[in-house]
């Protein structure tokens, strides 16, 4: 699902004239085949063509999974059904100019690509442009789109498939490990359906900026090598307001080890009861036999060695392990407050990976009811309910491996070892977000629960809150324990942020009409609302009027209450970590160090994405490569950026200003910044 930013209002930072765009009007409206390489104004020229066979063109390939799984006969690219086969033959859209947004040198060396020579940067870009545009195919390449199904919030969706992603193929790294490389956004495929197999800048950005930021959050994530813009245009309407426009196509070099997810296995599904939809190809165990043949072998060789001669009791350790990465890797998402939006079948990877970013967001303000997906009016994929989801969603993939193992087997696999995995990794991370190294004890759990509550109750800033618990020594002395009190009431929710997050969204005669409908007619209402949105809806009224009543002094102290309360438990169990060492000021040091490892300071909060994004759309591509430049290095004290003198002072200065919605002279906020007001307007779908 392709991501959207909408807001009520619209925020366009000072940025400098466009850098290397055609005009507006060129290039609009229908996509044309781009003239020869050489003709074309603004291509890489003949010297950065040359630069390939050192370069792109020396990557090697391997597509291990085109010679392992069916492939489609027909090679007829247009939406349909792909029965009998896991892959269809694609070719990538050519695009008018393409040109580097942005690229991951991190991630291209995963498949060799070394950090270009001074002065090689500019070749290394026009030739990324060039073949991770779809224009020029890398030698070896051969591009499909994967056949996959799945269940969309809840329902069996029938077949999906790759509608707007390609597999070039795999590259075979020096060190020997293979990369699965593809291409987003680059043209219809015959899993497209009613889409053009296109993505827009905006997507595009979000997708490569996130993907990157959760690989340096030290979170198992497929990754992004490059974003890649074009004159040509596709046509969306932004806001679904019946008012469309042309925006830019944009590509996406991501790379994984696979992008096989438990979707791919519900191509088998008979007709569900449900929906009335089943996979294009039921019936076909043989296929079914020969993906999990594929999968064990190339990416659990261990356990393909292990169970060699025992098919069931191999699927079953398959099954095993994909449900405890799942659980360790969603336990990853909530220590960082990452929701991801579209939690469906089809977007869970085979092998444990965050995969396909679209309406994704990270926690600003902590709420576990936090829904970033603004499509999601049931709350279905809220963050506090992304593990009993991911658990759901393994439950699918036990019945998609059904009979290759039995369910009664998997069912109480998923039994044993989801909660008690994500429970265990949970707990172990949240100890290192609070330096709690050297004693696990039984009530950390509650100490961790009413942190969090302590930071519902005050709208703490999760990041900022947890970043700043490593400056908390536990000394008695007052003035310490009030300073220390001054700023983590910084980083809690002002009034009028508070406002505008409990402001009522419905009618009151609407609400009145509902509340009595739910009464006369449940059958009726069903169809129309839910009693949790009502429920919602009557607590937000119930916040918003209490509000009113209360001043920011009021606020403030009962937000220092609060924190004290919390902070009295909290240097009580770091009391006892000091007696069971010997030097408090080592393990003082050691603390604060593990704690600022596991606390990012910078995360991709949507307000920064959205600045990069209306720059980028502006001509601009600075701003993405600086934020990209922040979020490799998410743990670190400085942003390293000479327009931003970032100190402690001004952090203070912002802070307290964010309080009372003061003016600030500042180009921008700091990256490490609580969101502006303003973006509380931000809404993704």
């Amino acid at each position: 699902m392709a991501a959207v930013l909408r807001s009520g209002r619209c925020f366009l930072l000072p940025s400098p004239g466009p850098r290397g765009l055609r005009p507006p009007g060129c290039c609009s409206g229908a996509m044309q085949e781009p003239p020869p390489l050489a003709a074309r104004p603004g291509s890489p020229g003949p010297g950065a063509a040359a630069a390939a066979a050192s370069c792109l063109g020396a990557l090697r390939f391997d597509n291990r999974a085109l010679r392992s799984l069916p492939l489609d006969p027909s090679e007829e690219n247009v939406p349909r059904q792909v029965p009998g086969a896991c892959f269809s033959r694609v070719r990538p859209s050519p695009v008018q100019s393409p040109r580097l947004v942005a690229l991951s040198l991190p991630a291209l060396a995963l498949l060799g690509l070394e950090p270009p020579a001074a002065g090689a940067l500019e070749e290394l870009e026009a030739e990324a442009a060039l073949y991770f545009s779809g224009n020029r195919l890398l030698p070896g390449a051969e591009p499909a789109a994967h056949c996959y199904c799945g269940h969309q919030f809840g329902s069996f969706a029938g077949q999906l498939g790759d509608g707007a992603a390609m597999y070039l193929g795999e590259v075979l790294s020096p060190r020997g490990e293979r990369w699965e490389i593809q291409l987003k956004g680059a043209g219809l495929t015959p899993f497209s359906r009613q889409a053009d197999g296109r993505k827009v800048l905006r997507s595009s950005i979000r997708e490569f900026l996130c993907s990157e930021a959760m690989f340096h959050l030290g979170i198992p994530t497929t990754r992004a090598g490059t974003c890649v813009t074009s004159d040509s245009k596709v046509v969306r309407d932004i806001l679904y307001d019946g008012n469309p426009k042309n925006e830019r196509c944009t590509i996406v070099l991501r790379i994984a080890s696979t992008f096989i997810r438990f979707g791919s296995f519900e191509i088998f599904k008979p007709t569900d009861e449900h929906t009335g939809r089943k996979g294009p190809s039921v019936n076909r165990n043989d296929i079914r036999i020969q993906m999990l043949n594929y999968v064990i072998s190339t990416f659990y060789p261990e356990i393909q060695q292990a169970y060699s001669d025992n098919s069931v009791q191999r699927n079953a350790a398959f099954f095993r392990e994909v449900t405890k990465r799942t659980a360790r890797m969603v336990a990853e998402w909530q220590c960082v407050g990452f929701c991801h939006g579209v939690l469906n079948t089809d977007n869970m990877s085979i092998v444990g990976l965050t995969i396909d970013y679209g309406p994704f967001g990270f926690m600003d303000r902590y709420d576990p009811e936090h829904i970033c997906n603004g499509s999601d009016n049931g709350g279905r994929y809220a963050y506090n309910k992304q593990p009993e989801i991911c658990k759901w969603n393994l439950g699918k993939l036990a019945e998609a491996l059904v009979p290759e193992l039995p369910l009664e087997i998997s069912e109480l696999i998923l039994e044993e070892e989801y909660d008690a995995e994500f429970e265990r990794h949970y707990l172990q991370k949240m100890r290192k977000k609070l330096g709690l190294i050297h004693l696990e004890l039984e009530d950390d759990d509650k100490l961790v629960s009413e942190l969090l509550e302590t930071m519902h109750l005050t709208g703490g800033d999760f990041t900022n809150t947890f970043r700043l618990l490593s400056s908390f020594s536990g000394d008695l002395d007052p003035l310490k324990l009030e300073d220390f009190l001054e700023k983590i009431a910084m980083q809690c929710a002002s009034m009028e942020e508070l406002k505008v997050a409990f402001r009522p969204q419905m009618d009151p005669r609407q609400l009145s009409m509902m509340l009595m409908l739910a009464q006369s007619n449940p059958q009726l209402f069903a169809l129309i609302g839910t009693k949790a949105n009502i429920t919602k809806e009557l607590e937000r009224i119930d916040q918003f009027s209490k509000l009113q009543q209360l001043t920011a002094a009021d606020l403030l102290s009962r937000n220092k209450r609060h924190w004290k309360e919390w902070l009295q438990k909290y240097r009580v169990r770091l009391e006892k970590e000091i007696e069971s060492i010997s030097n408090a000021d080592v393990w003082n040091a050691e603390r604060v160090k593990i704690m600022n490892s596991n606390n990012p300071k910078y995360i991709l909060r949507n307000y920064i994405a959205q600045n990069a994004i209306e720059a980028a759309e502006n001509g601009d591509f600075t701003e993405v490569r600086e934020v990209l430049k922040c979020l490799e290095n998410p743990f670190e004290e400085t942003e390293g950026l000479a327009a931003v003198q970032e100190d402690q002072e001004e952090e203070e200065t912002l802070a307290a200003a964010a309080a009372t919605c003061a003016p600030v002279a500042s180009s921008r906020l700091p990256y490490s910044s609580k969101p502006p007001l303003w973006a509380s307007e931000l809404c993704v779908t």
